[in-house]
């Protein structure tokens, strides 16, 4: 099958190009490069059966070249991240409603079915001790920017829906819970990564306000499972579905388990939220994903926990030094 990857040089989507291609797919990664990078399209799979295209998806010519070959379309392609989110704010909306906006609305034109990537983001700071997919979204003032994301890929979401009630687009959508592992980055404020550099640096862990908040990380071995069992299944199209961990952990306790494992000499230092709030953003108490949907659909469960998580991404931090 010929797949086109929006965001393929990114972190999961990445993962996701070589199992396509170690399944034996033809594939075309469509990126800007703007956060993806070359590093992170193995040498083991270039060439065989992958074509890489730069450019972005507000172009929508470009967009339209790539779907019109394919027989389908895995849409990883945004802007993410906190840092990347408040620093750029303007862009990273244009890209991540209008981008959206040419491949969903292309991929329904040429009937290329889509899996399209979203985000535990889209439920705000909804207190559920779980968050199913239905549950509401609770979002912050729109005057604070971080919110800015929640809403593009709720209106990702759907115009998704809407194409697929009014147009029959083919579409599946995964909201992935804070997915974690070799080849994320911590240049945009993913905080395992910015943990990890900073406990090998030995400066200061920094944690807003007093670390009591908490969340559930997945290990991007179990959101690659659970992607490609979404994809294969003969159902789910025009429905969305929770992707997550099961393990729930304070900040503060998952900042200490880091210092121990790196045997590291940092300390951890507090910033009141009164700081964060002047960047425009706002932090979230805690966020769990019910993931008894995807269950049904496939019989995923994530394999995973957070021990086995920080162990894998500090070897690959190390490897790379």
């Amino acid at each position: 099958m010929k797949i086109l990857v929006t965001g393929g040089a990114g972190f999961i989507g990445s993962h996701i190009v070589q199992s396509l291609i170690q399944r034996g797919h033809e594939i075309t990664i469509l990126d800007d490069f703007s956060t993806g990078t070359k590093r992170n399209i193995s040498f083991e799979t270039a060439g065989k059966g992958l074509n890489i295209v730069r450019g972005s998806i507000l172009d929508e010519e470009l967009v339209s070249e790539n779907l019109q070959v394919v027989d389908y379309c895995f849409h990883y392609a945004a802007a993410v991240g906190v840092e990347k989110i408040l620093q750029d704010p303007i862009s990273s909306m244009r890209t991540n409603i209008h981008g959206s906006e040419n491949v969903l609305e292309l991929a329904s034109k040429f009937q290329i079915p889509v899996l399209l990537a979203s985000t535990s983001e889209i439920y705000g700071k909804n207190p559920s001790p779980e968050l199913s997919e239905n549950a509401d979204r609770v979002l912050g003032s729109p005057l604070l920017w971080r919110w800015s994301y929640s809403d593009a890929k709720a209106i990702d979401e759907a115009l998704a829906s809407v194409l697929f009630s009014k147009k029959n687009l083919q579409v599946k959508i995964a909201r992935y819970f804070n997915t974690v592992g070799p080849k994320q980055s911590a240049a945009y404020g993913m905080v395992i990564p910015s943990f990890f550099a900073a406990a090998l640096d030995g400066t200061p862990l920094r944690i807003y306000g007093d670390g009591t908040q908490s969340r559930v990380f997945c290990h991007i071995k179990d959101a690659v499972e659970a992607t490609l069992e979404l994809w294969d299944s003969q159902s789910g199209c025009g429905d969305v579905f929770n992707i997550g961990g099961y393990e729930e952990i304070s900040i503060l306790a998952l900042a200490k388990k880091i210092i121990l494992l790196t045997n590291s000499n940092s300390d951890i230092q507090f910033i009141p939220y009164s700081e964060l709030l002047k960047s425009g953003y706002e932090d979230i108490p805690r966020r769990v994903p019910k993931l008894t949907k995807i269950r049904e659909f496939t019989g995923w469960y994530p394999k995973h926990g957070i021990d086995e998580i920080l162990e894998d991404y500090l070897a690959y931090t190390r490897s790379r030094n």
